[in-house]
């Protein structure tokens, strides 16, 4: 029986139907190997010259379990097909897969959306490993693990908290701080917006004279950030100058100076793009980067949309017959002579396409029954997008008019819809003011006229989806990053959400201050989209990854490196006691300061790490996965003092101890035997007994316990 290997186990249950009972389907739930914690710095690989040796462990135990389990599986299939996501990372687990199970000509199954006709299409065809994106993979693990794990311990050296640095999301970081910076250094300016009101029903606000600028300002010249600025009058920066104008238009008559009209077009939105639907969600939905692509994910895998990773924006020429048709059919109006073509992204990868649905036809109302609320409004907006980008442009009537009262100039805009057009599906057009319909000359009657006072505005801070498309605007990070390393910002308390904007916190601030004097070239934008576009050259064959990665080590980061640590009074040797290390979040029992983290290569440990407090107090604590905490050398354990009750044991007949454990941060005790030979009996496996609500003692297989005295 054949094998196909996925990654998400949820995708199961739908291939399954696809495929029939002639198929094994297993899921590896992801990445099964990384690199080892070994070597230089914990590394995993080594550079030699111009070569990467890398060292490969299951990622976890469950990890090396699933790696098992497909090795006794694989030993009985007649072919093995790897079907994990067709992206650069999912080449990549292919890779490890077929490593793992010594497969030596992997058959490549890759579909872009999971439908009958795709997945049989892709599984009659399969294709070998693109040995290209594989490089590009293991090249963009070996960098982002040199770069964090030579680059942190930096920032543990600081000594103020910073966690870790990483090659995309520190200048993610960068971009918050500098926007935050402009922000504390923004000093606000008064000025007035100056308007008249004609009662022929439009309202004209103050066109300053090009020639004067020493008291206005054009309105054209928007505040910073980029945001299109309010409709208003030309800025007028003292009070006295706009009273000024004021009284002219009170005093003087008023009649129409010229008039304009002109038909503007304006072309469909291109399909969606993982960033661009992250942005849409955010501005539409409310949902932040990470959940969008979690509910993305699931209409992914139930076969609804295509996969939700790309920066396509292409679409196959059987969706868009599809679209053409129901056009023809449901809005004739709307469907164009000939099929519309978006402009691609120079990055975006030829065989992918944009995040549309698999099926245009499918009915809502069913589709309404069978997802939750955010399953459906987002799958909804999927297809209104995915319309709208092969639709007829909308049509726009632009209207300016001038008018004059003594030598001042006022003016108004407004435009009206002629055509919706794809604007049916998808409205990204403000619907400005209609203006009445004057000629070149006319007199015209004044209503009112005044000023309003405003201030200029700091640039805004970056809600998720606004740092996403400043990431890709950028070059930084690709697809799949994006809605992680916000993730990360996060969870590092690099940043926080304050009134849905991203917020550096004073940690972060500090730890972009310190990189900027470390590391400067690791937080430029430029610096990193170079690194990206490295990195596509790899994946189409034009770089040799290994050579590419000792030559940036060799030629940048290690002397970045060295110069940055003698700035620091010089890195300690690796067996010095001294050196820096990574803080935990567990404080030590005795000073109440911050433990580090000791990297052990022990297998008896649970983590790859101990705790060690480094401030003077003799303080180790190690983690016990059965309390679920950190506990100090015998605290797991029964302590010598540990009571002994009357309880026999039922399996040896020795005394019951009390032992100690927390549940839920509540202090609790459990009775175990005392015979320290019987632990390790198997027969002892179930003997314990915890406190019920009633005060007696209970356990699973022995029940109520009697005392012996009873």
């Amino acid at each position: 029986m054949p094998l196909l290997i996925v990654e998400s186990p949820k995708k199961i249950q739908k291939l399954k139907e696809i495929l029939g009972k002639g198929w094994l389907i297993k899921a590896s739930l992801g990445h099964v190997r990384e690199l080892a914690k070994d070597g230089e710095d914990n590394l995993g690989f080594t550079l030699t010259n111009d070569r990467v040796s890398c060292r490969f462990v299951p990622r976890n135990s469950k990890a090396a379990k699933i790696i098992k389990e497909l090795k006794t599986i694989a030993k009985n299939s007649n072919a093995i097909y790897f079907a994990s996501d067709p992206d650069r990372e999912g080449e990549t687990i292919a890779w490890h897969l077929a490593q793992e199970l010594g497969v030596k000509n992997p058959q490549r199954v890759v579909y872009q959306e999971i439908t009958e006709k795709a997945v049989k299409a892709a599984v009659k065809n399969p294709r070998p490993l693109d040995k290209q994106l594989v490089d590009a993979g293991l090249a963009r693990a070996c960098l982002d693990k040199l770069v964090g794990y030579r680059g942190s311990p930096l920032l543990w050296k600081q000594g103020k908290g910073g966690k870790s640095v990483g090659r995309v999301q520190s200048a993610a970081l960068h971009i918050l701080c500098q926007r935050e910076r402009e922000i504390l250094k923004f000093k606000p300016i008064d000025y007035w917006s100056v308007w008249v009101d004609y009662k022929e029903g439009f309202r004209a606000f103050y066109l300053a004279d090009k020639t004067n600028t020493k008291t206005t300002e054009s309105q054209t010249n928007n505040d910073a950030g980029g945001e299109k600025a309010a409709v208003e009058s030309s800025r007028v920066l003292c009070c006295d100058q706009a009273d000024k104008l004021v009284a002219i238009a009170k005093s003087n008559p008023h009649q129409v100076l010229q008039v304009e009209g002109k038909t503007v077009n304006r072309k469909p939105p291109a399909p969606f793009t993982t960033s661009t639907l992250q942005q849409a969600a955010g501005s539409r939905l409310k949902m932040n980067p990470e959940t969008t692509m979690k509910v993305a994910q699931h209409l992914y895998e139930q076969g609804l949309i295509t996969y939700m990773r790309t920066d396509s924006t292409a679409l196959s020429d059987e969706f868009c017959q599809s679209v053409r048709q129901w056009l023809q059919a449901k809005d004739p109006k709307n469907l164009p002579s000939k099929q519309v073509k978006h402009r691609q992204s120079k990055n975006a990868q030829e065989a992918h396409e944009a995040i549309r649905p698999t099926d245009i036809n499918r009915p809502s109302a069913q589709l309404k029954q069978e997802l939750d609320d955010q399953q459906f409004q987002l799958y909804l907006m999927i297809w209104m997008r995915s319309v709208a980008s092969l639709c007829n442009s909308a049509r726009l009537l632009q209207t300016k008019i001038i008018t004059q009262s003594g030598d001042v100039k006022w003016l108004a805009k407004g435009q009206v819809m002629q055509f919706k057009g794809y604007t049916r599906y998808w409205n990204n057009i403000s619907n400005d003011s209609v203006l009445p319909t004057v000629q070149q000359g006319q007199p015209l009657t004044l209503d009112q006229a005044g000023h309003d006072k405003k201030q200029t505005q700091p640039p805004p801070r970056y809600t998720e989806p606004k740092l996403v498309q400043a990431m890709e605007k950028k070059g930084i990070g690709r697809p799949s990053t994006y809605a992680p390393t916000v993730k990360t910002l996060k969870q590092r308390e690099y940043v926080k959400l304050s009134k849905g904007k991203l917020l550096p916190t004073p940690l972060g601030l500090d730890v972009d201050e310190f990189l900027g004097k470390m590391l400067p070239e690791l937080l430029q934008a430029e610096f990193t989209a170079q690194m990206e576009a490295t990195l596509d050259a790899i994946a189409q064959g034009q770089q040799d990854w290994q050579k590419y990665l000792t030559t940036w080590n060799r030629d940048y980061f290690d002397p970045t490196l060295t110069k940055a640590w003698l700035a620091l009074g010089g890195k300690p040797a690796n067996n010095d006691t001294t050196l820096a290390r990574e803080k935990s979040d567990v404080c030590c029992p005795q000073c109440q300061k911050p433990l580090s983290k000791i990297p052990s290569k022990s297998k008896k440990l649970a983590v790859p790490y101990f705790l060690k407090c480094e401030d003077g107090c003799d303080v180790v604590m190690f983690f016990d996965k059965k309390l679920d905490k950190w506990v100090q050398p015998g605290e797991s354990k029964a302590s010598n003092g540990g009571q002994l009750t009357q309880y026999s044991c039922p399996v040896c007949g020795k005394p019951l101890q009390e032992y100690s454990y927390q549940k839920e941060g509540q202090d609790k005790v459990m009775l175990r035997c005392s015979n320290s030979k019987g632990a390790k009996d198997s027969r002892h496996k179930n003997v314990a007994f915890f406190m019920t609500k009633d005060q007696q003692w209970w356990s699973k297989k022995y029940g109520i316990l009697e005392s012996n005295n009873s």
